[in-house]
């Protein structure tokens, strides 16, 4: 059962990717970005502080690379060990790359005119509630995915265990 739970998080990190590629074929058929376009997106992403989710991505990707190579290559750990610091303070700010991408896509998938009415809606007292609220929300309902995916995989284990048994087989 604890293999369903993983489910659910790479699930909406699927569905989080799959959305990622559509901006792209919308931005290709589209009009040009714009400047302003550009600068809208900017400042949401920027109200909606998109930053705070990518801002330990080059240390973490350094780590991530690490452990792989040194599963690789086990004499040369002390090594690897020592290099990440200076690897990952060579490349520091290369997470921002992905910040420009995040504006991309904002840009590719509304309009200019629709994302300065985001901005002005970003701004206005119920888009700071949203913006302060819908982390919390989005973790509540993380939450009610994971309790539902357990509670949902025992009913379903059950299932199999009653078919199965139909069957003459005990599991």
């Amino acid at each position: 059962m604890k293999s369903v739970l993983k489910i659910v998080p790479a699930a909406c990190l699927a569905f989080a990717l799959a959305l990622g590629a559509v901006p792209a074929a919308a931005q290709q058929q589209g009009a040009p970005l714009t400047p302003a376009a550009i600068a809208a997106a900017k400042e949401i992403l920027t109200l909606k502080n998109a930053s705070a989710m990518y801002a330990g991505a080059v240390p973490g990707m350094v780590e991530k690379v690490k452990a792989t190579l040194i599963g690789q290559n086990l004499n040369y750990q002390k090594d690897l060990n020592e290099l990440a610091p200076v690897i990952a303070k060579q490349l520091a700010g290369r997470e921002q790359e992905i910040g420009d991408g995040m504006v991309g896509v904002y840009a590719g998938m509304f309009t200019e005119q629709e994302l300065k009415d985001l901005v002005t809606f970003y701004k206005s007292p119920l888009g700071q509630k949203l913006l302060t609220a819908e982390p919390k929300a989005i973790n509540l309902s993380m939450q009610v995915m994971n309790e539902w995916a357990q509670h949902f995989s025992e009913v379903v284990a059950s299932a199999f265990r009653a078919e199965m048994k139909k069957r003459g087989k005990d599991i």
